[in-house]
């Protein structure tokens, strides 16, 4: 349906493309998961980095994948439950990190 490129320092999109959700709003609230998990992650002292956040939802599945090559950076995908392949599109977020450029 969507995604977004986003800055997690300040909740700015760097890039969208898609409809189905305010990707604006979406993007901010995102970064305070994604900084959540950090936090926490800090806090427990594991020495490990995010793959990927699945949020599941009724009608949509969404994806947050911090960038493996950039710090403060995450690719936020909105799928449709109904038409989409959960596995497929975690593959392909990960491809689309591996060949963003910055």
């Amino acid at each position: 349906m969507s995604a977004a490129v986003v800055d997690s320092t300040s909740g700015m999109m760097l890039g969208s493309i898609g409809s189905g959700v305010d990707l604006e709003i979406a993007a901010a609230g995102n970064t305070e998961v994604v900084r959540a998990k950090m936090k926490t992650m800090r806090a427990l002292g594991l020495n490990d980095v995010i793959e990927d956040i699945l949020i599941t939802m009724g009608k949509h599945y969404h994806i947050l994948r911090p960038a493996s090559r950039r710090e403060g950076v995450f690719i936020y995908l909105v799928l449709d439950k109904q038409r989409s392949n959960l596995a497929m599109a975690r593959r392909k977020v990960q491809d689309a990190d591996k060949e963003m450029v910055f």
